[in-house]
């Protein structure tokens, strides 16, 4: 019985692909979960790991928000009823609350919206988007920085570890 429970959780979680790019492009200031409305053929393809959004936003769109610029390119064995588009627009499913704070954000404060990981729950895909800044070209040299100094710092504690 406990085995049966331990393979539903390896399968329920898992992140599908992460957009390592708008941490390098953006302060992201807020992060919001949204479910997506995709079809069948797309759930096979990111079950296959098929899906790339480094040129993904999200766009409002008549008080709606929408993903755009993702590609999610379908399988070979895709249904020949179906006529795939790898870069449909496909809309966030969001509470009205969180719908109303992000356009307030986007209109008021010119912030923009990101996707930043895409990954499972349960049997459901789940899209993190956040309400981003742009950064200027300074703040990514000093993030480079700051990131090549703590790999330069956590290698000379495990060489000054291993000699202790």
């Amino acid at each position: 019985m406990a085995k049966a429970k331990d393979k539903d959780k390896k399968e329920s979680g898992g992140t599908i692909a992460l957009n390592k790019r708008a941490r390098h492009e953006y302060h992201i200031d807020q992060r919001f979960e949204a479910g997506i409305a995709l079809q069948g053929w797309e759930l096979k393809a990111l079950r296959a790991g098929r899906i790339n959004f480094g040129d993904g936003y999200a766009v409002v769109l008549k008080s709606e928000i929408f993903l755009v610029g993702t590609s999610i390119p379908p399988l070979i064995s895709a249904s020949t009823h179906v006529v795939p588009v790898d870069r449909r627009t496909r809309k966030l499913l969001l509470h009205r609350q969180e719908i109303d704070q992000l356009i307030g954000a986007v209109e008021r404060k010119g912030y923009t919206l990101v996707p930043i990981a895409m990954y499972w729950k349960g049997n459901k895909v789940k899209v993190e988007i956040g309400l981003a800044r742009g950064k200027q070209e300074h703040d990514k040299r000093n993030a480079d920085k700051e990131r090549d100094w703590q790999r330069e710092k956590q290698r000379t504690m495990r060489s000054h570890n291993r000699a202790a």
